[in-house]
């Protein structure tokens, strides 16, 4: 089962009991050994949470017993809870129709396949606020939750054919391999038309790449992955203040069918 928030995916149950573990023991790390997965998988999962939700369902706690840790917010411990309530009237359901139309598993194995999942690693869920029309193209602005804004350009039959209006609600991807990092490009001259700022958050260095998360003002979390050597030339850290570009043509756009 997954819960839905005006007919979208939100999160199902791994999720849930990712966010209880977290609850439970105010630590992500505890969580994610609970729940069996790694902490970074834990933590793309409570990125790609709060992401999509209207505000925060985890933080950060600053302070108390070992320093801090992490903890559900209010909106999250709702989420929880709605989500329990939910699975029971659902089993309810599932057995009442198995008693009337006998096993619905094959069905579900149907939905499960036409469901779609995307590789890119950057989701956003945004609102249309401009489209400007070209000869080929249609360049397209999204406003993200916190307020930043995200351009993608597709072509004019694309853009027919998701039926984009100004005020209508889409999601922007982006490969993380798309996104440059760099630091101190507020008044740097550039092609890209997205420039997204925030602050380091993880870093986790290989032998060829690094991945790195930023956190932007608005609470959304940004991905790229750099070269090993780019990271060590940014001297890159946690709390640095770094600038991610994007090229409008590297964002795909989708919109709820």
């Amino acid at each position: 089962m997954s819960l839905r928030r005006s007919d979208k995916a939100f999160l199902g149950g791994e999720r849930i009991g990712l966010l209880e573990a977290i609850d439970r023991f105010g630590s992500i790390t505890r969580a994610a050994r609970e729940v069996g997965v790694s902490y970074k998988t834990a933590w793309d999962s409570v990125d790609a949470m709060n992401n999509a939700a209207e505000r925060p369902l985890v933080v950060r706690a600053v302070g108390g017993f070992g320093g801090g840790g992490t903890m559900l917010t209010e909106e999250g411990k709702e989420t929880v809870r709605l989500y329990r309530v939910l699975q029971g009237e659902h089993r309810k359901f599932i057995e009442r129709l198995e008693g009337r139309l006998g096993d619905v598993g094959r069905f579900y194995s149907l939905l499960k396949r036409v469901t779609m999942r995307v590789s890119a690693r950057n989701v956003f869920l945004g609102k249309i606020v401009e489209l400007r029309k070209g000869a080929v193209s249609t360049e397209v602005t999204l406003s993200l939750k916190g307020g930043e804004t995200v351009c993608s350009v597709i072509t004019n039959e694309s853009a027919k054919v998701l039926g984009l209006k100004t005020g209508m609600e889409a999601y922007a991807f982006f490969k993380a391999s798309a996104v440059i990092l760099g630091k101190d490009l507020h008044d740097a001259k550039v092609s890209a038309r997205n420039l997204l700022c925030g602050t380091a958050d993880r870093i986790v260095h290989g032998p060829v790449n690094a991945e790195v998360t930023v956190v932007l003002p608005g609470g959304s979390v940004l991905t790229a992955i750099v070269t090993e050597g780019s990271a060590e030339r940014l001297l890159l850290a946690k709390g640095d203040h770094v600038c991610a570009l994007v090229k409008a043509s590297s964002v795909i756009l989708g919109v709820d069918a």
